[in-house]
């Protein structure tokens, strides 16, 4: 018999990376949210690697932070170290990576939690959803706790009949041998949703006292002070780093005699495996001309001796895996802590959502996280903030906020997993994304903190340093555009030294800041500003400036794929009805039901005929006929 524990307007499953932020987005819009966690000594856990980033995830962490989300904010103030990568690239492709205090990442992220306005937490297992004639009214506890809210966002990451895998041990477990959620799977299958089963893995973690480093290389941090959010104003300096080594060609043949123990290949796992990610064995398997492979040893925090072995995730019984780990140079007299395992788990098929990432089919349910079949803590928060923020939307009667393409990672990633599905854990890659030059690591805000003031999610005060910081970006760009350099012996001299070739005639400073080898740093030598400029803005001046030309390319892209996403697709519209359509695309469309042309022509299976006959459909006013308006 269950009893009326409260009513909220938001309710949060599960407080993992895309819960937190799901939670913390909903309350901070104005929702009275619930949180149910079942274990609230490890919200935000990282069941995996001990770390935050890297290319496109990095950037994910900062347009979070740009809509006004915890994660950045919060390693920031935990991390171990922290590096810029790429930089010897071009600005699209850089990214932080942060290497996290995984102990001390869960506390400060409780703390955000437990002082965060109309957000209420408790521990406790969601047995069930209440559904009302397609409609969610709440969810009831194992304990018969009912408690009520028009939306729900379920975030139960791997938890779903989640089922660990040590070569020919299997038994039901989340991560980190936490308990499983295995009635609420059963639900939502009971109620039509389509569910599929995916597959993750982790490595050994080995007591640090036990590696030989001077065996590997030293990986440092960065001295250069940096962060991911825009609000960080105090910098660790302490770092402490990570170590290099490698597997060889002993290692492969270990692997290779033992390849019918792991549960990979014996036939043991059927959920489908990262393809970005792969466990140890598949990796040999898969690239068997590679002498050997990298092998990252990433300290877990600063106040344990837990060493996490990146590199090594693996299936294989635990006496495979310190036999093929004492091949590693460093590692020979290493002890587990920890054994690698692979874990199964329920994913939604996330065509079944709405890009509010509300299904379909069950008004005011929303998920997020690797529940929707993503891999990666970024890509789960990205999801948490988005589905928090539309949900609090849904409840309150506030607008929806959906980003497209152009305008974030965060949309990119949606629009991917809505549209087109995954047929394995999605990871955010930079090619994935067909305006990369406008989604950058250094202009996340400048893209979406408008939109996070907007949606009530920016405070009053971080507002106007965002806005100060466009106007002086904005002021310095018309000043180098009228500054003249002239041929002075001073000039020449900057330009030298930056490799490039003297000036034959005066020009804009502006135009020799576009010079491939000219940094803002040189021009600011020669005419220097009269005021005293943020690092921030003057790296926005040079990227603007430099890159001024493909900027336009872009947003001229931009603006096409805009007109098709405003050619909206009715919601009555009849896919039977139109002649002409191949029958992969219409079954397609019919089953993902996109929302605007522009969505249509990313569906899986329809080509641009099948595009052009819709169009055409769409502008003959079919529609109103087929439905008798």
């Amino acid at each position: 018999m269950t009893y009326d524990a409260g009513h909220y307007d938001v309710i949060v499953v599960g407080a993992g990376h895309a819960g937190v932020e799901a939670g913390l987005a909903a309350a901070r819009r104005g929702a009275k949210t619930l949180m149910l966690s079942l274990n609230l000594d490890l919200v935000a856990f990282m069941p995996c690697n001990p770390s935050i980033g890297g290319p496109a995830k990095g950037i994910v962490v900062r347009e979070v932070d740009a809509l006004g989300g915890a994660m950045g904010k919060v390693i920031d103030k935990t991390h171990i170290q922290m590096r810029l990568l790429n930089t010897r690239k071009g600005p699209a492709v850089r990214a932080l990576r942060a290497q996290a205090d995984k102990p001390l990442y869960i506390k400060e992220m409780k703390r955000v939690l437990e002082s965060q306005e109309n957000l209420t937490m408790k521990q406790a297992m969601v047995e069930k959803v209440l559904v009302e004639d397609d409609q969610v009214k709440g969810v009831v506890t194992e304990t018969k706790a009912a408690y009520y809210a028009p939306t729900v966002i379920i975030t139960t990451g791997t938890f779903m009949r989640g089922r660990v895998i040590i070569g020919d041990l299997s038994y039901e477990s989340g991560p980190n041998n936490q308990r499983s959620t295995v009635t609420l799977s059963e639900q939502l299958e009971e109620l039509g949703i389509e569910m599929v089963r995916f597959k993750t893995g982790t490595p050994m973690r080995v007591n640090s006292r036990t590696i030989d480093y001077s065996k590997t290389e030293i990986q440092p941090g960065e001295e250069e002070p940096r962060s991911f959010s825009y609000e960080t104003t105090e910098f660790i300096t302490d770092q402490i780093p990570c170590w290099l080594t490698y597997t060889n060609e002993e290692t492969h043949r270990i692997i290779n005699e033992n390849l019918g123990l792991s549960a990979m290949y014996s036939g043991a796992i059927k959920g489908t495996g990262p393809r970005y990610c792969p466990s140890i064995e598949d990796k040999i398997v898969r690239f068997n001309d590679k002498p050997r492979h990298q092998v990252f040893l990433e300290p877990e925090g600063r106040d344990t001796e837990e060493v996490y072995v990146q590199g090594m995730s693996t299936s294989m019984p635990e006496s495979v895996q310190y036999e093929m780990m004492r091949t590693v140079p460093g590692l020979e007299n290493a002890e587990i802590m920890r054994s690698g395992y692979a874990i199964e788990y329920d994913s939604v098929v996330p065509t079944q959502l709405w890009p509010t990432l509300e299904l379909k089919k069950i008004s005011g349910l929303f998920t997020a996280g690797q529940l929707n079949g993503t891999s990666g803590y970024e890509e789960a928060a990205g999801q948490g903030l988005m589905a928090g923020i539309n949900a609090a939307a849904k409840a309150l009667d506030l607008d929806p906020l959906v980003l497209d393409r152009s305008q974030g990672y965060i949309g990119v990633m949606i629009d991917d997993l809505v549209t087109k599905g995954t047929n394995e854990p999605y990871r955010l890659l930079t090619s994935r994304a067909e305006f990369r030059l406008m989604l950058r690591h250094d202009n996340a805000d400048l893209r979406l903190t408008e939109i996070g003031y907007q949606h009530g999610l920016i405070p009053e005060d971080r507002y106007e340093r965002f806005q100060e910081k466009k106007r002086l970006i904005e002021e310095e760009k018309k000043r180098l555009d009228k500054v003249i350099l002239k041929e002075t012996e001073e000039v020449q001299a900057v330009i030298e030294e930056a490799g490039g070739s003297a000036l034959k005639d005066a020009i804009r400073a502006i135009d020799l800041l576009k010079r491939p080898e000219m940094k803002y740093e040189h021009i600011e030598r020669v005419t220097p500003s009269d005021v005293s400029l943020p690092a921030d803005v003057k790296e926005q001046v040079e990227i603007q400036i430099k890159y001024a030309g493909y900027i336009k390319k872009a947003v001229e892209q931009i603006d096409r794929m805009k007109k098709m996403e405003t050619k909206k697709i009715p919601e009555n519209i009849d896919y039977d009805a139109i002649n002409g359509l191949a029958t992969e695309a219409r079954d397609r469309l019919k089953k993902v039901r996109p929302l605007s042309v522009g969505q249509a022509s990313r569906v899986s299976g329809v080509n641009p005929a099948d595009v052009s006959i819709l169009l055409v459909y769409i502008e003959q006013g079919n529609i109103a006929r087929v439905s008798g308006e």
